[in-house]
């Protein structure tokens, strides 16, 4: 069933240097979604028409256009227009904290509009400022309730990095083709192998979080 190949050389080693690669640009794309999400979504909040239309606009590009268009709009697109070169790797890190920081943000103003105005008036009445209402009031209630949300993102985020694949970062998915493509004559049936291991280490990454995020929501709420 094509199982052997795995074993064969380094194979699995480059598996596992491939599922490194998708997981660093996963970290990194989540830190800087949730950092930047939580600026975006307070400002979503405000009452400016303006900044209403412009975030409602960036939600909606994000949601209506793929992950793999908007990877080659700034891979190809950028550099041709520009005539400067992005490598593939910080070309994924932008367009997945571009994904990332909408996701959040439209998280983190849902979680702002669920508090009660109660909590504004009593802490404006104990003589807090509005910046103090946010950081002792606020925004410990919201990070508690992102926090499982958040740690969600991170999984969707490392099983899109298999897109990444398609402007040449040569992650785990990209790996396997290789190996499947360097064993076709003398293993001719290990894409089920290759690609039920590609599986089941995407789902190692990935359970942990999952079951990590179900938690805390169940504790949390």
């Amino acid at each position: 069933m094509g199982f052997e190949v795995i074993f064969k050389g380094k194979n699995f080693i480059r598996l596992l240097e491939g599922l490194g690669v998708a997981l660093k640009i996963s970290l990194v794309s989540v830190i800087i979604s949730i950092v930047l999400g939580m600026i975006v979504g307070m400002i979503m909040t405000l009452k400016n028409p303006v900044i209403r239309a412009v975030s409602r606009i960036y939600l909606e590009i994000v949601r209506i256009m793929p992950q793999m268009v908007l990877l080659f709009i700034v891979f190809f697109g950028f550099t041709k227009m520009t005539g400067r070169n992005i490598s593939a790797e910080l070309s994924s890190v932008i367009v997945f904290s571009f994904w990332g920081t909408a996701e959040m943000a439209d998280l983190v103003r849902g979680c702002l509009t669920s508090i009660p105005k109660i909590q504004y008036e009593s802490s404006k009445a104990l003589g807090l400022s509005r910046l103090q209402t946010y950081v002792y009031v606020i925004i410990p209630q919201i990070i508690r309730r992102l926090i499982p949300l958040s740690i969600n993102l991170i999984t969707r985020m490392i099983k899109t990095t298999s897109l990444i694949m398609m402007i040449g970062i040569v992650e785990v998915l990209k790996v396997g083709q290789q190996i499947i493509e360097a064993n076709r004559k003398s293993s001719p049936h290990a894409a089920f192998g290759v690609f039920a291991v590609v599986f089941l280490l995407y789902f190692l990454a990935c359970w942990p979080i999952s079951r990590l995020a179900g938690y805390l929501e169940r504790k949390w709420t």
